[in-house]
């Protein structure tokens, strides 16, 4: 066992460098802290991607030409489905942010400007309220994401890259509606997360998943 598994299995107050594992009970503000940010051709395997976006997250939200960056010798397209994971997995914050003020009575259809768009989570595409097509949607996407479309966490099957790009559009109909209609909140998660951006800057101008025609709204 390593020194730092051994402080880890003593009980120490930092989480294990070498297991890269948090302890129970840490302090969210302790949460992989001081974890080092993976370096490509060190150990991680298939969860290197993961593991880099998510420290280079951890270090500065707001410096997204580093998150964004491939790493060398990473799959590209490897690279854009796990940044499309980390997107997910952030956007649940967002959710819970607006899940007192984007009711079922207060956006009852989901609605960009003079958009309406249609939920395509059921057996055929209906008009949900705006909280629904966002449970909807991240549910769908996280499960697709998952799904035997995308069977490696090594590799992306030629024929699955268009599953990202739809991802991708539909995701980005989430943002435009809280910035369109729940402003303040939107922008106070955005002012400590900068995922908004970081999307838009994945999506539209490093790999083209979604036409910057598509972009009705911006903060």
């Amino acid at each position: 066992m390593t020194e730092s598994a051994l402080g880890a299995a003593a009980g120490g107050t930092r989480p294990d460098r070498a297991l890269l594992r948090n302890r129970r009970g840490i302090r969210s503000e302790d949460w992989s802290h001081d974890w080092p940010e993976p370096k490509a051709g060190t150990a991680g395997g298939m969860f290197f991607a993961q593991q880099r976006i998510q420290a280079l997250v951890r270090r500065d939200p707001s410096d997204i030409t580093a998150i964004l960056d491939l790493p060398p010798g990473l799959d590209e397209a490897v690279w854009q489905y796990e940044q499309l994971r980390q997107v997910c997995l952030e956007l649940n914050g967002l959710f819970v942010a607006l899940e007192d003020e984007c009711t079922r009575e207060t956006c009852e259809d989901m609605r960009v400007s003079d958009w309406a768009y249609m939920c395509a989570a059921h057996t055929s595409p209906q008009p949900c309220s705006a909280i629904d097509y966002f449970c909807h949607n991240l549910d769908c996407s996280t499960a697709l994401l998952n799904s035997s479309m995308f069977p490696s966490r090594e590799m992306v099957p030629e024929g699955s890259m268009k599953h990202l790009h739809n991802v991708a559009r539909r995701l980005y109909r989430v943002f435009a509606h809280a910035c369109w209609k729940h402003k303040a909140t939107f922008l106070e998660f955005e002012a400590a997360t900068h995922l908004y951006e970081r999307f838009l800057e994945l999506s539209t101008k490093r790999y083209s998943m979604i036409s910057e025609t598509l972009i009705v709204v911006t903060p």
